[in-house]
């Protein structure tokens, strides 16, 4: 299809196409970056989880913290701030859970905002070259006094090509958007859940400890 473009006089034509090629390496740096981040933050709540309540339960509450803050999951740092604030009333405690899942929530959506504004511009932007490469075709066919189907047909195909350019950028943002949206929605609901587990297993055991002085 694109045997005998020209693609240096494309991009040095027209102005939108090296907007369009910035837009693709915003794109492929910043989906880079998340994807690497996210791999690294990933893990077993669960498992975690069980050995924080194996050594909280244990009343060794300090390592539970330790043991929470060295792992990459947002449990861990949630978790941690839970078992600092485990002496406070039930509505510090609360509030405290709210702070660091916001805290991790701002961590794992930092720079996807650049993901979804390249897919949702970039084909804006391949429209605008298509505009300007029409409006150019139109120039040239009024300068030469030629309109011929073989002019105009080079002239729309070259001017619809940063179009098709755009929607190649705009379809894999939109999806890796997506993918990380949900990844991460599904990362801060499961720290949560088991933050709350933690929260409730730590309120049982100050319970039954206070039940047995009262006993005593």
């Amino acid at each position: 299809m694109f045997e005998g473009f020209d693609w240096i006089q494309a991009m040095s034509k027209s102005p939108v196409m090296v907007a369009i090629m910035f837009c693709s390496v915003i794109t492929l740096g910043y989906a880079i970056e998340r994807g690497l981040y996210f791999w690294r933050r990933r893990g077993k709540s669960d498992v975690i989880m069980n050995a924080v309540l194996e050594r909280a339960r244990g009343g060794d509450l300090k390592q539970a913290e330790f043991a929470c803050s060295v792992t990459p999951h947002p449990f861990g740092q949630i978790a941690a701030e839970v078992l600092r604030g485990s002496h406070l009333e039930p509505e510090v405690q609360e509030e405290k859970l709210q702070i660091a899942l916001s805290e991790q929530r701002m961590l794992l959506e930092r720079n996807l905002s650049w993901i979804g504004t390249m897919g949702n511009t970039a084909p804006l932007i391949g429209l605008l070259g298509t505009v300007w490469g029409i409006m150019r075709a139109f120039h040239d066919m009024a300068s030469t006094g030629s309109a011929g189907p073989s002019v105009v047909a080079a002239g729309v195909a070259e001017a619809l090509f940063t179009t098709a350019a755009g929607l190649l950028i705009a379809v894999p943002a939109v999806m890796l958007y997506n993918q990380f949206v949900r990844r991460m929605s599904v990362m801060l609901t499961d720290a949560e859940n088991q933050a709350r587990r933690l929260r409730l297993a730590l309120e049982e055991k100050r319970g039954s400890r206070h039940s047995h002085t009262q006993a005593a």
